[in-house]
């Protein structure tokens, strides 16, 4: 009896796309560090933030709604909000009406270099993307957005 069959493909389809997948996101992770360290002196994780903020009404989100779409803790968040809170980029702001509610928001200070940083972060993605085609994009991005919820 072998005991070393390999499954077939179907039945490790699933799994080889997810380790694939880990493998992709770490290399992402670390060819954006490196673009927005260098230039800009942020992390990715500092951009993704900054510009989830961007993004929100006003430019400030309650942290456990930056947590949610982030897929953070709210701890997680709080961590990565001090050194951004120390350096100027983002600001506490509390709730007038509610004072167990407390806000991020982003600065100028941070609305400006993340300007510059997205110029950095695009061209990155061009780069990285260079060779994909529409299609494939947009399958890609249909399959990434099922799994993100």
């Amino acid at each position: 009896m072998n005991d070393h069959i390999l499954p077939s493909p179907d039945a490790d389809g699933a799994l080889d796309f997810f380790l694939r997948l880990a493998r992709a996101q770490a290399l992402i992770v670390r060819r954006f560090d490196s673009a927005l360290g260098n230039l800009h002196g942020l992390s990715f994780s500092d951009y993704q933030l900054l510009y989830q903020l961007q993004r929100a009404p006003g430019a400030r989100l309650r942290r456990i709604d930056l947590a949610e779409r982030l897929a953070l803790t709210a701890s997680g968040v709080t961590r990565s909000l001090m050194p951004l809170e120390k350096i100027g980029l983002v600001a506490r702001q509390a709730d007038a009406r509610d004072a167990r509610v407390g806000y991020a928001v982003l600065t100028a200070a941070g609305q400006e270099l993340l300007g510059h940083a997205s110029a950095t972060a695009q061209a990155v993605g061009r780069e990285l993307l260079q060779d994909a085609s529409a299609d494939q994009l947009g399958a890609l991005s249909a399959l990434l957005g099922r799994l993100a919820g």
